[in-house]
């Protein structure tokens, strides 16, 4: 038996079963709390953004001039905000910690450039804490960069389509 070292996907061959699976590895990590694995996922120029709803019921364009309810312009953010949930220097992580699950579907693959391609999911997330379970759902745009040996994140644009949201909206429960 031969074995044959695998050669990374590229934008033009990746399948969207291969998609699937980096996206159900990017929520394990995150159900698993392994965020400094998870931080992996994500190029280090990666946009991270969940704009917010304004009055009128449209969603913020801007991130830099109108109200964010998640926004870094780089990955050095999501390591911020990994060390703050780490050293609990976060009271919406204090103990207990809480327990999420993540379900992706639909995913498509929308777009392909030299290098990346561009994709969307819809999502839902369970979060335990406190003896109650809420439910957050959205829609998720992504970008990925194919140009190294594993796909990252290039962008993450993730729309919470929730009315109510009863706890501080942190990375683990998207």
């Amino acid at each position: 038996m031969t074995i044959t070292a695998s050669v990374p996907a590229t934008a033009a061959t990746i399948t969207r079963a291969e998609v699937e699976d980096f996206l159900y590895r990017e929520a394990r990590l995150l159900d698993d709390r392994r965020f400094e694995d998870w931080l992996e996922c994500y190029h280090p120029e990666a946009e991270y953004w969940m704009p917010a709803w304004d009055d009128n019921g449209e969603l913020t364009e801007d991130p830099q001039r109108e109200i964010s309810l998640i926004y870094y312009p780089n990955r050095g953010g999501l390591e911020d905000r990994v060390f703050r949930i780490r050293t609990d220097r976060s009271s919406a992580t204090s103990l207990p910690e809480p327990r999420t699950g993540h379900n992706i579907s639909n995913v498509e693959i929308l777009d392909r450039r030299d290098g990346e391609i561009d994709l969307r999911h819809n999502w839902f997330s369970l979060y335990y804490r406190y003896q109650t379970t809420d439910t957050y759902f959205g829609v998720t745009h992504l970008t990925l960069d194919l140009t190294g040996e594993q796909p990252r994140i290039r962008r993450k644009k993730i729309v919470l389509k929730n009315d109510c949201v009863h706890h501080v909206v942190d990375i683990y429960l998207l």
